[in-house]
């Protein structure tokens, strides 16, 4: 049976891993933008990206899909991840991407 990861756990694990690689996690809390992501990930280098965490198995709702394909046809990177493994794939892309 597949490990189910809770949106929590992910979300301190892509904290931890962001500030470890010299990074900046800032979280997203706007009442007057719904559907913003969780999470504007700002990396070394200038790299920027956003990341909307879920639980293992669930899927963005649809006012969370409008804004992700906003911001996407803004030029930003939009991903959503529901696993650890999810994250610690990130981290791998985005460091080997900045090398």
């Amino acid at each position: 049976m597949k490990q189910k990861d809770s949106e929590k756990i992910i979300e301190r694990r892509l904290v931890k891993l962001i500030k470890a690689n010299g990074g900046m996690c800032v979280k997203l809390i706007c009442d007057q933008l719904t559907g913003l992501p969780d999470r504007m990930c700002l990396m070394p280098n200038g790299v920027i990206l956003f990341v909307e965490l879920k639980s293992t198995g669930q899927k963005p709702r649809p006012r969370q899909m409008l804004m992700h394909n906003k911001l996407r046809a803004l030029g930003f990177r939009v991903e959503v991840i529901d696993t650890i493994n999810g994250i610690n794939c990130l981290i791998n892309e985005i460091i080997k991407y900045e090398n």
